[in-house]
C-alpha cells in the first residue's frame, strides 16, 4: 500500500489488515503523522478494500514512544489549538473507524502511544510492553481521559500524577483492561482475535461497532434501549437469520457481502 510516509499497511486474504506505525526510532508522532492516521482510519475502505478488522501495531521495538517532543518545544498559545485538533482528529478516527481496531502493543506505549492504544476497541500487549502517562514530566497535559477507557479512575490518577510507567502484567493486575501474552505470541494472538471478528457478518460487525461507540457513555436504560432498537432492525437483515440458522445447524455461516445500502444503524 502506498500514499503514507509513516504508516505501513498490509492486507491479508482473510479480511484482516495490519497497520504499523513506522517513524523510527520509537514511532513518536508528529503533526504529519497524526494527519496520516486520521486520513487512513476516517476512510479505511479507500486504503484497505474489503477489510473487516485491523490490527494496529508498531514497527521496530515500540508501539509508540508518544508525541514528538520537538513539537511541544515549539508549541505556543497561538499555534497550539490547531495542533491539538490534529491530535484529537487522529485519536477519534481510530475510535470511529468503521471496522474494529485491535492494538497489539510491544515495547513502549506512553503518552500519545497509550492514547492511541486506548483509542482502539481493545488491547493485546506483550509481557514486555510498558504503559505510562509521563505528561507532567514534560510539562503538558493529555492522555488521562483516554486511559480512563482502559483503567479505573484511581489507576488513571496514580499514573498521571506520578508519571509512573508500568509493565503490562502490573498494569493489568492493577485493573487495566489489557490482554497480556508472551512476547513471541503477540501478533499471533492479535491476528487470531481479528480473524474471529472477520468471520462474522461484515455488515453486522460494522453495525455493532457503531452501536458500541454510541452506547459507551449512555446510561444503562438509554444504552440498552438503543441496543434493542438495533436488534429489531437487524431482524430484517438476512445475515441475522443466517447466523441463527448456522448456530442451530452447527455449520459455518454463509454471510452476504458488506451491504452499503441497508443502513441498519438506529
Amino acid at each position: 500500500m502506498t500514499g503514507f510516509e509513516h504508516l505501513e499497511l498490509r492486507q491479508l486474504d482473510d479480511g484482516v489488515a495490519e497497520v504499523r506505525f513506522a517513524r523510527p526510532p520509537v514511532n513518536a508522532v508528529d503533526r504529519p503523522m497524526y494527519m496520516e492516521i486520521a486520513r487512513l482510519f476516517q476512510n479505511i475502505d479507500a486504503a484497505l478494500p474489503d477489510v473487516r478488522a485491523v490490527v494496529l501495531t508498531g514497527a521496530g521495538r515500540h508501539f509508540s514512544g508518544g508525541n514528538d517532543l520537538d513539537e511541544f518545544a515549539t508549541m505556543t498559545p497561538e499555534n497550539g489549538d490547531e495542533r491539538m485538533w490534529r491530535v484529537r482528529e487522529a485519536f477519534f478516527a481510530i475510535t470511529d473507524c468503521a471496522v474494529p481496531v485491535i492494538a497489539a502493543v510491544e515495547g513502549a506505549a506512553v503518552g500519545t502511544g497509550l492514547a492511541l492504544a486506548a483509542s482502539c476497541d481493545f488491547v493485546v500487549a506483550s509481557q514486555t510492553a510498558r504503559f505510562g502517562l509521563p505528561e507532567l514530566t514534560v510539562g503538558v497535559m493529555g492522555g488521562a481521559r483516554h486511559l480512563a477507557r482502559m483503567a479505573p479512575q484511581p489507576l488513571v490518577r496514580r499514573m498521571f500524577l506520578t508519571g509512573e510507567v508500568m509493565a503490562a502484567p502490573d498494569f493489568a493486575a492493577a485493573g487495566a483492561g489489557v490482554i497480556v501474552v508472551p512476547p513471541g505470541e503477540l501478533l499471533d494472538r492479535a491476528h487470531g482475535f481479528a480473524r474471529r471478528i472477520a468471520g462474522f457478518s461484515p455488515t453486522a460487525v460494522r453495525v455493532g461497532k457503531e452501536v458500541l461507540n454510541r452506547i459507551e457513555w449512555m446510561d444503562l436504560y438509554a444504552g440498552y434501549a438503543f441496543e434493542q432498537a438495533a436488534t429489531v432492525r437487524m431482524s430484517g437483515f438476512p445475515d441475522s437469520k443466517e447466523a441463527l440458522a448456522a448456530f442451530r445447524d452447527k455449520r459455518p455461516a454463509e454471510y452476504e457481502p458488506l451491504s452499503r445500502r441497508n443502513r441498519l444503524y438506529p
